[in-house]
């Protein structure tokens, strides 16, 4: 269909260019092969982000201290370590501008590369969010022309927007019934002769015969498939000449079932050298249903055919015309002489008329053709066009339906969607890996305390220590005041801890 064609070919159109002018630097009107000048610093050398530190110092030892230092235990050191991995997954604090803590970019790197090693991630993956797609605001100051970029994002929402805005109000109106359309069905009657041939070795050419067929077209169909002949009439009867075919053999049925196989015509063929003549009763097959009116309702609503909710509408409007409602109770319709020939009552309630209706709505009436079958030998072939009013559906309706149930074009911009997400994650990564060389160029040495600083306070969170291990380091740090404190209450303990071992080893001796 045109309309989804344009709706999914624009929205294609719109993801290329954004992939376009993240990886290229090209911009709506620039000419092919241009590239955006870069301005400012470099955004860092290629390879692994600088910033990683294994998850323990060098020069430490293994976690294991006393446990009044609250350190892990030997006998903990696998379940601790587990614990550690886990905390820092899902630790989430707050970090200096510019300086990456442990652990931090290795761990983004590897969030990069998971959407093409993940064979599962198109069916497991978490849906993106148009937030994802922006780019951070120090980003557009250090590359205005990153603008054009978010000028096409906004186009890109107005759009599909508009889409989605289409799609709801095609929507609403396939919900509503749509008004049939009138055409013109060609019927095509037409009949050959077969004359006897005495030397003929089988018993059909021995015998004269002729065939009836009954085709038909519609005219000027728009529609790419041709809509087959049967499937506008829900019977058909050929009613021959009951003197030469007798009672029993000179009617000819065809009436649709569920199972029904439709077909582009009719075929009867029979015996004999005469002409004859035929009737045809066509029945056409309404969508929606139609129903005949009884002869009085008929003349008093000036319709002759038509399907129930019309028949109710107009039967509505008549009282409405002719203020039949009653004025008291409006649930009530007083009828006047003609309604009450109709339906036999003073008064009745509006809403006991579909009811009533019933035993006054008849079949409609079938299209009668007469023809005459032809044997004379010089006319071989005789043909007999009538044209028929059909209503079918509008074949909007059909478009309509095919545009929503379209999955043209999805995969694409689905594929397109992820390569833009995987650039602005990428661009984000390399702002890292800048901010983090700017700022050690300015100051190395600052810089360096500072990250040694985030580091030590890494290892803390990650190995639940208690205390300075910096400090600790020196003997300055035990010849404070309140070492000799610690050591005679640690020496206090340990003889409580000895004095309780010893009484219940006696207590186990002298049971």
């Amino acid at each position: 269909m045109a309309t989804e064609e344009t709706a999914g070919g624009a929205r294609r159109a719109t993801k290329s260019k954004l992939f376009e002018f993240l990886v290229h630097g090209v911009r709506p009107g620039m000419p092919s092969g241009a590239r955006m000048p870069h301005q400012g610093a470099p955004m860092g050398p290629p390879g692994p982000p600088y910033g990683g530190s294994p998850a323990v110092r060098p020069g430490l030892p293994a976690p294991v201290m006393e446990p009044s230092r609250k350190r892990p235990a030997p006998s903990q050191q696998v379940q601790q370590q587990q614990q550690q991995q886990q905390s820092v997954q899902n630790r989430t604090r707050k970090k200096p501008v510019g300086f990456p803590g442990a652990n931090e970019m290795p761990a983004r790197q590897m969030d990069m590369r998971e959407p093409q090693s993940d064979p599962t991630l198109g069916s497991n993956a978490k849906r993106r969010k148009m937030a994802d797609k922006i780019l951070p605001q120090r980003i557009r100051e250090l590359v205005p022309e990153s603008q054009a970029y978010m000028d096409l994002l906004a186009f890109e929402r107005k759009l599909d927007q508009t889409i989605m805005r289409k799609r709801v109000d095609i929507q609403e109106a396939l919900k509503r019934p749509m008004k049939q359309q009138k055409r013109k069905l060609r019927l095509y009657i037409s009949n050959t002769f077969n004359p006897a041939k005495p030397d003929a070795d089988d018993s059909d050419g021995s015998i004269a015969s002729w065939e009836l067929r009954v085709e038909g077209k519609l005219l000027d169909d728009p529609g790419k498939q041709k809509r087959k002949f049967s499937s506008f009439f829900k019977s058909l009867v050929i009613e021959l000449d009951k003197d030469l075919y007798g009672p029993d053999n000179h009617l000819v049925e065809w009436h649709r079932t569920p199972t029904t196989q439709e077909t582009d015509g009719f075929q009867v063929k029979r015996p004999g050298d005469v002409s004859v003549r035929c009737t045809l009763l066509l029945m056409l097959d309404y969508q929606p249903p139609q129903f005949k009116l009884d002869p009085r309702l008929a003349r008093l609503l000036g319709i002759h055919t038509q399907t129930r909710s019309c028949i109710i509408q107009a039967l509505w409007q008549y009282v409405k015309t002719n203020k039949l409602q009653d004025s008291h109770d409006k649930e009530y319709i007083n009828c006047d002489k003609y309604f009450q020939q109709i339906f036999d009552c003073p008064r009745l309630k509006f809403s006991e008329i579909p009811q009533r209706l019933t035993n006054l709505l008849l079949p409609p009436d079938p299209i009668v053709i007469n023809h005459v079958i032809s044997v004379d030998p010089n006319d071989q072939k005789k043909t007999a066009c009538y044209d028929i009013d059909v209503e079918v559906e509008d074949p909007l309706k059909s478009q309509m339906s095919s545009f929503l149930l379209s999955t043209a074009n999805q995969q694409e911009i689905a594929s397109l969607d992820n390569k833009i997400h995987e650039t602005i994650e990428s661009i984000n990564q390399l702002k890292i890996q800048r901010d983090f060389m700017l700022s050690f160029s300015r100051d190395p040495k600052g810089y360096i305390q500072d990250w040694l600083k985030s580091q030590s306070r890494d290892l803390k969170l990650m190995t639940d220590v208690v205390g300075n291990p910096e400090e600790e380091r020196r003997a300055e740090f035990y010849h404070e005041p309140w070492s000799q404190e610690a050591v005679s209450r640690y020496f206090y303990c340990k003889i409580q801890q000895r004095r309780q071992e010893l009484e219940q080893a006696l207590a186990v001796r002298n049971t």
